[in-house]
């Protein structure tokens, strides 16, 4: 089952590669021209695609991503890809060395960014990657509080005033695009009613304070894209609760808890509630996923420094390493909370493990 599930998963992230590394690098522009910017001439151009290995076959780069992706990667001593061990691109460990090639066992190698002046891919992970994550854990928050209680809230009040209109307030936050959402929420909290909430149209989690010396922790910038990002969820998670709940509540043994005397609170908190959840957690684990890859519009409205920012950054500037490394970060990410979900629901309902 383990080693299952560990081939799954190297497939699937081979297939994530892959997919994008060919989807990125058949965009409209040349990287190296980008790099060089206005100071362009053709013998820098030439240098630079050498450098990079733009001026080989597409597929011949693909090799060359995956090689120094793969932690055992070989290394041709007459080739660029042995100054990668030598500048110290990544920890490494020698397995084989023959006359031609050195096989070592290393950390993948995500490369460097064509803009940032040479920093690492996995340096600008590293800085952004928690600001998204915080982002994606407080609107799942928002989410999960409000979404279930609405939803409980609608299926005891079923075809009353109160259900309609948390069914319409669910159907306008399943139709409305975040970005759209984004936009709204900061032109009227963040700027006509600023003076009333205090909140900016954008800012990070941290910046720097006004003599520009240090970064300071700044939690209400957080509020306005944590509310539009879980606007979404909220809708979807109160209507599978509701709908999950109502279902239960017909169930034969609530009717025997009614018998024995137990109320009706009691009945909800203690049997109907816990048997409810499981499409609704089954159906959270793509809410988060999606909301690290929705957070892209989101991120780059609000000018959140997060990883959704990056990638549209990166997108403009033809920056493929940052692209494919980012991509490829949220694919794991979205595995792991998947793996993480399974565990979750094994616990809401033991029988998921005997039919494993």
């Amino acid at each position: 089952m383990v080693l299952k599930k560990i081939f799954d998963i190297s497939v699937t992230l081979f297939g994530v590669v892959t997919i994008i590394f060919f989807l990125f690098n058949v965009l409209p522009g040349d990287p190296a021209q980008m790099m060089l910017g206005q100071n362009e001439n053709s013998e820098q151009l030439n240098i630079l695609k050498k450098k990079y290995g733009f001026d080989k076959p597409v597929f011949t780069q693909y090799l060359y991503y995956l090689n120094d992706l793969s932690i055992v990667s070989i290394h041709s001593k007459d080739s660029t890809s042995l100054s990668y061990l030598k500048e110290g691109k990544y920890s490494y460990l020698d397995l084989l060395e023959t006359k031609k090639n050195k096989i070592v066992l290393k950390t993948p190698y995500l490369r460097d960014s064509y803009q940032k002046n040479g920093l690492s891919v996995s340096e600008i992970i590293k800085n952004t990657l928690p600001n998204t994550v915080v982002l994606a854990i407080s609107a799942i928050s928002i989410a999960i509080i409000f979404g279930l209680l609405l939803g409980i809230f609608s299926a005891l009040n079923k075809n009353t005033w109160i259900d309609y209109s948390i069914q319409i307030f669910s159907t306008l936050g399943m139709s409305v695009p975040s970005f759209f959402s984004a936009i709204i929420f900061a032109w009227l909290f963040g700027y006509v009613l600023s003076d009333l909430t205090g909140l900016n149209m954008t800012g990070s989690l941290y910046e720097l304070d006004n003599l520009g010396e240090k970064m300071s922790l700044q939690l209400k910038n957080l509020i306005l894209p944590s509310i539009v990002l879980g606007i979404r969820p909220i809708a979807v998670i109160s209507q599978m609760m509701r709908n999950s709940l109502l279902k239960v509540l017909t169930k034969n043994y609530i009717t025997t808890a009614y018998a024995k005397g137990l109320s009706k609170f009691d009945v909800i908190k203690n049997h109907a509630i816990k048997n409810s959840l499981n499409p609704v957690v089954t159906a959270l684990s793509g809410w988060f996923a999606s909301m690290l890859a929705g957070s892209v519009f989101v991120e780059y409205i609000f000018g959140w420094n997060g990883l959704g920012k990056e990638i549209v950054d990166a997108l403009n500037k033809l920056d493929v390493p940052v692209l494919i490394g980012s991509v490829l970060t949220i694919s794991i990410v979205f595995i792991m909370i998947n793996i993480f979900v399974d565990i979750i629901y094994t616990w809401l309902d033991p029988r998921t493990k005997i039919k494993n």
